[in-house]
């Protein structure tokens, strides 16, 4: 930029006008008939931004995707950024830790090389293959998908303890080494850690046991991979010894679900190098081939059966139980190499095997493990059923003394230990549920019922079991857990559960009335309202899906008598909102639902503002997506003022802090529930309930603007009726729709802001010449008028927050050259002029005038630093516009023109600029100089009026810089006169 214009702080009084006094030709309440001329070489223009975008209708779209596309927030939301990848990464790698993601990997290729096809999948010769297993049914929740929430639900803050030989750090154990018990510990070298390096490492906090054990999983790999079979079989032993740690009790679940990642990799890497050794002569060849998938026993070689034989030996040779335990289920898939039928006996023999536990809950992880690893070898069950067999046969120790005293030790409630069993439980009876009959499984639910307390049975059955089997037995299921002994668990929890099943797998029609009045009598007779939420929140589903509005209501009853008592509702909010949205998401009558005497009060419980609001939200968007697709309208007023009392809670929750995208999502709601009110041919009544949403709605311009289009359309729909003969009541209503109307516009915030928008946006669309009162005329002055009058206004208009500092000017300095001025008009350069003076103004502390109870710009930024800076920037680009056109009128050899736009710009950098800037100061005298120079174009008396009225600004201005710099003008303009 030419200049540097930095405005200064005036005195009030410099604004009355010693100069440039002019005669004013119009007056606005004077009535003007106006015909536009179409005339050659004049045509419409259509208004441009300034990269030369049209503004037309067809490419307005074009700019809302392009200002849309660079909005951070939507970039942040399309998924790119950095939580929306961890999460997308969660759900790619199971978002475990890298050894769940290693066991991921070697399932994956376990299920290309190695796994059969599913039920109906077709091998390569085309035929259906028939699954070999009982995972291959795809019946049966794949535990990679439990895993993850066991690692997250069972946790500890408590210290932790890891012994091994084969990570560095801890205390040293040394074991016994006398001569007589050499002989001794030879043949247990199995069970023993390696001499002198058994180390104890304590007070390991949840995530350093985590990555110690991940260590493990690391030197396993490596030790096999360096051809260290035996280091690998000792670090797997040792990992399943780990299992029969119990000192920190809540751990246990995730203990087990890290220790046998890694014996399912030690499996893994013991059954591929067996196939690896098990390359065999084909039939009719002599060369060696790899087994196939479906391979049997005769095809393996013997060396190979040989060495698999070795594995079980070593591990049947180690002493301690649950380790060998362990090491054989992890390579139990090695019996393939050896026998066609013996995973069915090496099963039942293990299951045997884990009666030797003493610990009830060691014992059901074991047998867990057991259940897991043969469901992916066998299609045989019977296995499973024996082990829930022995689960029952000891299910009593859970409850008796000794176990009481060791959770006691461990410092955990009985409920907290039940729910330990919960993961390893819920696996065996979803094995044991697979293939099995009705019968077959009442039996079982027998079975459980008749143990003492059978709440542990009973929701892990719940679980695991099919829903259409708990569906059809929703009665007696009703009444067993109305009935049995809950000790460590809550009769509500198996309630909550109950009512989520039913929810998504409801019972037979001639059950549901049964089940609904017998189960929400003993969750209201339970005592604790804690527990009669959770199962409210969980029973509010099946209630709104299956029953009528009575049936509704009388639930909403029971809540509203449940919540009310000492204020109880504020600490149940969550489930009080959860109820809500189930109740109107899932009705079928939502209007019938709005219309219950008990739905009001449920809203009226929500005393927290942003619940409340929420909650509201909730409705509103249940409601519209309910009703989107039907042309259902509303006419009852119940219904009406229940979702105006919603509309109002919205409307009252905006504020200057709203988000603008939370402000639009509020409208668009308020708007279709304004739109679905139609009273018919009582327009008076329409009429009515639009006035009453004005009142209601008053923080909102859009549903402020749906309501006045939905006015207008009354009007119109009136006028259609009488076919345009108004009778007296007609015409009168028509006159209140208009004074509604008239009304309500203005009370629109973003009004002004609109029309000003619109207003500058025609000026490029003003002919050049117009017929006025029979003249043709030019309209240039017209524009200059309205443009002075438009920036008087805007002195008082305070800038949208939304749009930047002065919007409004930014776009006036944008539209008006693109008015077809005459080619040596003036007219621009004057209008630029006033703009300065607007500017000037718009520096100050405290603006010229205001309008009451509207905050302009001087209130509104405080004189802040960098507003000033935007107003100092904008004088120098109209600064450098003036001079260019000076420089204009120079070539053009318009000297009185010059001279004119000389004088005029000289006074108004003495009047609003600082002159202690070199730039300005030296513009400042050029100025004087160029208009002096041409002073024979110039009237005598210009001169000496502008030398009066610079003394006056030196005499006047309390600026000491100011002042001198003043004087110094002044002494050099007296010095060229």
């Amino acid at each position: 930029m030419v200049t540097e214009w930095v405005c200064v702080q005036r005195q009030q009084d410099e604004c009355r006008r010693y100069l440039d006094q002019f005669k004013v030709l119009d007056h606005p309440l004077k009535q003007s008939t106006i015909t536009v001329l179409e005339s050659r070489g004049t045509r419409s223009k259509v208004p441009t931004v300034g990269n030369g975008i049209s503004l037309s209708s067809s490419n307005s779209a074009v700019m809302s995707a392009a200002a849309l596309s660079l909005d951070p927030l939507n970039i942040a939301f399309d998924g790119s950024d950095p939580l929306s990848q961890f999460a997308k990464q969660q759900a790619t790698s199971l978002g475990k830790d890298p050894l769940s993601r290693m066991v991921a990997e070697m399932e994956s290729v376990d299920a290309v090389t190695t796994k059969p096809n599913a039920i109906g999948h077709r091998n390569s010769t085309g035929k259906p293959k028939e699954p070999t297993n009982l995972l291959e049914l795809d019946l049966i929740e794949p535990w990679a998908a439990r895993r993850g929430a066991i690692l997250n639900k069972y946790t500890t803050s408590e210290k932790l303890s890891i012994v091994t030989s084969f990570l560095t750090g801890g205390e040293t154990i040394k074991p016994q080494t006398t001569m007589s018990e050499k002989v001794k510990y030879r043949l247990e070298q199995l069970d023993d850690f390696e001499e002198g390096s058994v180390r104890q490492m304590l007070d390991l906090s949840q995530q350093e046991y985590v990555v110690k054990i991940e260590q493990l999983n690391h030197e396993l790999v490596q030790a096999w991979n360096q051809d260290q079979r035996v280091k690998a079989l000792k670090i797997a032993i040792q990992c399943s010894k780990l299992l029969s740690d119990t000192s920190v009790i809540q751990f246990y679940p995730s203990k087990f679900v890290l220790i046998t990642d890694i014996l399912d990799i030690f499996g893994r890497l013991v059954y591929d190098r067996l196939r690896t050794k098990a390359d065999y002569v084909h039939p009719g060849t002599r060369e060696m081939t790899s087994l196939p998938e479906n391979f049997t026993p005769d095809m393996v070689p013997e060396s190979a059966k040989e060495t698999c034989q070795n594995w079980f030996y070593k591990i049947a040779s180690i002493r301690e139980l649950l380790p060998r335990l362990y090491v054989e289920i992890a390579i139990l898939r090695c019996y393939s190499f050896l026998a066609q039928d013996e995973f069915g006996l090496a099963l039942r023999r293990l299951t045997k095997m884990i009666r030797g536990i003493g610990d009830p809950l060691v014992a059901v992880y074991a047998r867990c493990y057991l259940c897991r690893v043969g469901m992916g070898l066998t299609l045989d069950r019977t296995y499973i059923g024996e082990n829930l067999d022995d689960i029952l046969t000891v299910y009593h120790t859970i409850y008796n003394g000794g176990i009481r005293s060791e959770i006691a030790r461990h410092r955990i409630t009985l409920t907290g230990y039940i729910a330990l069993y919960l993961p390893a439980l819920d696996w065996i009876l979803q094995g044991v549920a697979i293939l099995t009959t009705d019968n077959q499984l009442d039996d079982i639910l027998q079975r459980c019922k008749d143990k003492k307390n059978p709440a542990l049975l009973l929701q892990s059955m719940m679980q695991s079991f099919r829903s259409d089997f708990i569906a059809s037995r929703a009665t007696h299921f009703v009444q067993i857990l109305s009935t049995i002994s809950v000790e460590g668990l809550s009769r509500g929890q198996l309630f909550r559960l109950l009512g989520s099943i039913l929810s998504h797998t409801p019972p037979p029609t001639e059950q549901r009335v049964a089940v609904l009045t017998n189960a929400m009598k003993t969750i209201s007779s339970m005592g604790n309202v804690e527990e009669f939420m959770q199962c409210a929140e969980m029973w509010a589903q099946y209630t709104s899906q299956h029953f009528g509005l009575k049936e509704v209501d009388a639930f909403l009853g029971n809540v509203l008598q449940q919540m009310t008592p000492n204020r109880l509702y504020e600490q149940h909010y969550h489930e009080l909102q959860v109820i809500a949205d189930k109740i109107v998401s899932n009705a079928q009558d939502v209007h019938g639902i709005l219309a219950l005497d008990n739905f009001l009060p449920l809203l009226d419980l929500f005393q927290k503002e942003t619940i409340k609001l929420e909650v509201c939200k909730n409705v509103l968007t249940s409601y519209r997506n309910a009703t989107n697709s039907d042309n259902a309208i509303i006419n009852d007023p119940i219904v009406t003022n229940a979702l105006m009392y919603i509309s109002r809670v919205l409307n009252d929750s905006v504020n200057a802090l709203t988000g603008e995208d939370e402000r639009r999502q509020i409208s668009g709601l308020i708007c279709y529930f304004i739109g679905k009110v139609d009273f018919g041919r009582d327009f008076e009544q329409q009429l009515a309930f639009y006035v009453e949403a004005r009142s209601v709605l008053s923080n909102l311009d859009s549903a402020l603007s749906t309501l006045i289009h939905s006015v207008n359309r009354l009007a119109t729909s009136t006028r259609r009726i009488v076919k345009g003969q108004h009778t007296q009541k007609t015409a009168a209503f028509v006159k209140a729709c208009a004074a509604y109307c008239f009304i309500t516009i203005p009370s629109i915030i973003d009004h002004a802001d609109s029309c000003f928008e619109a207003a500058l946006n025609l000026i490029p669309e003003v002919p050049r010449m117009v017929e006025i009162d029979g003249k043709v005329q030019s309209t240039e002055g017209f524009i200059k008028t309205f443009v002075v009058n438009f920036l008087s206004t805007l002195v008082i208009v305070p800038d949208n927050p939304t749009q930047g500092v002065l919007y409004l000017l930014r776009l006036l300095l944008g539209v008006v050259p693109k008015y077809p001025f005459e080619l040596n008009s003036s007219m621009l350069s004057s209008i630029y002029l006033h703009v300065l003076d607007f500017l000037s103004v718009a520096a100050q502390e405290v603006y010229p005038y205001h309008i009451v109870n509207v905050i302009s710009n001087d209130e509104l930024y405080g004189s802040d630093p960098k507003f000033i800076a935007e107003v100092n920037e904008m004088c120098c680009t109209v600064c450098d516009k003036l001079l260019q056109h000076l420089k204009a009128l120079l070539e053009s050899n318009a000297l009185r023109a010059q001279a004119q736009l000389a004088m005029d710009l000289f006074l108004k950098i003495i009047t609003g600029a600082d002159l202690s800037v070199d730039k300005m100061f030296t513009l400042t005298v050029n100025l004087w100089n160029l208009a002096v120079k041409n002073r024979n174009v110039i009237e005598p008396k210009q001169l000496q009026s502008v030398i009066t009225y610079t003394e006056h600004l030196a005499q006047t201005t309390q600026i000491e810089s100011q002042r001198q710099c003043l004087w110094m003008l002044l002494e050099r303009m007296k010095s060229r006169i």
